[in-house]
């Protein structure tokens, strides 16, 4: 089975389930276990930040940042098309009581500065506060596109001069480093938080870390108990991420080329809607003409596993496991179904 779901699916390599195996730890609750204090220091020279703190998931990553930034009945923007509205099952509101308010995302995962400064809440009795303003690098919901250094730095002037912070959701920020050939460090410097995962592309089994100021930090670690998040002897897993960002980072390039290879393939097959130039990562979204939820099932039977998008959209994603003799087959297949899927409508 090719599994194209997501760079979530990626097994922890060789090297990884040794270093975990091996693994220097302590209690991590008194801040004494060994590797996870050395992942957060190594992740947080990689970001450009002070200081860096685990979490499981870049989910809790993200909530921790909302809550540490803003108050109950607060407000956060975010795009339309972000991970924190869509896929976060509504934490910063249900556990946060933060509003989110959107402004439309473009197909490149871009917000208009303008859009940002309009939806800035002014002084007024009957408004919540603005305290938060958050981004995304890459951009999950729109082909895996990247923020540029200048890109990010326009929407971090219009927060600061309201004086609103910014949080950077960073999950994927390594693919967009290695395809602008761009330290993250540049990339993430106009936000005040920023968070990557080492779960998706870097192969890590689980793994996430919100970096910021050494102020921020010791705030969102109180956060994190509060959510359950303060975890023991967790260098067994810390250990995995130091691997991953010592071993794991450069070799993005090849799911980037794969993804690339994959997208012109698919934009040459009879009832697909995608633009391959849109396409900057590891990740493709592309539009099926007819009932999409049956053309994903008739892919599975012959060999290839998909996510659904939303409407007609299917996404599929390269990661380690996926060679390029894996795109080729991948290919036929869809373009197996995309025939049968066009005769049944004849």
């Amino acid at each position: 089975m090719i599994d194209l779901r997501s760079d979530t699916v990626t097994q922890p390599t060789d090297a990884m389930r040794k270093a975990m195996a091996s693994a220097e730890v302590g209690d991590d609750v008194w801040e004494d276990d060994f590797a996870t204090k050395r992942l957060e220091a190594m992740s947080a020279e990689r970001l450009g930040k002070e200081s860096g703190l685990f979490t499981p998931s870049g989910t809790m990553s993200n909530l921790l940042a909302t809550l540490t930034w803003c108050k109950r009945g607060d407000e956060m923007i975010v795009g339309s098309e972000s991970h924190i509205f869509w896929n976060e099952v509504g934490g910063a509101s249900a556990l946060g009581g933060v509003m989110v308010r959107t402004v439309p995302n473009d197909a490149s995962g871009r917000m208009r500065p303008q859009d940002v400064e309009n939806a800035v809440r002014t002084k007024n009795i009957h408004y919540p506060v603005t305290t938060l303003v958050g981004l995304e690098n890459t951009h999950n919901r729109c082909n895996g596109a990247v923020l540029t250094v200048q890109e990010t730095r326009e929407i971090a002037d219009v927060a600061h001069r309201h004086g609103i912070p910014v949080h950077l959701d960073g999950a994927r920020i390594l693919n967009a480093s290695v395809k602008l050939g761009v330290p993250a460090a540049q990339l993430a410097g106009p936000a005040d938080s920023v968070c990557f995962c080492f779960s998706k592309g870097l192969s890590a089994p689980i793994g996430s870390v919100l970096c910021g100021s050494k102020d921020f930090i010791e705030r969102a670690r109180k956060w994190r108990k509060m959510l359950g998040g303060g975890m023991r002897q967790v260098g067994v897993i810390a250990a995995a991420g130091i691997v991953a960002l010592e071993t794991m980072v450069d070799r993005l390039a090849e799911d980037h080329a794969n993804a690339h290879a994959l997208a012109v393939g698919l934009a040459g097959i009879p009832g697909i809607k995608l633009d391959p130039e849109q396409v900057q990562t590891n990740i493709i979204i592309f539009e099926w003409s007819g009932d999409v939820h049956e053309f994903m099932r008739r892919l599975e039977a012959h060999g290839v596993k998909s996510s659904y998008n939303a409407g007609q959209r299917v996404r599929m994603v390269t990661h380690r496991h996926i060679t390029p003799a894996d795109v080729d087959t991948a290919l036929g297949a869809v373009r197996d179904v995309s025939r049968e899927l066009m005769a049944a409508k004849r």
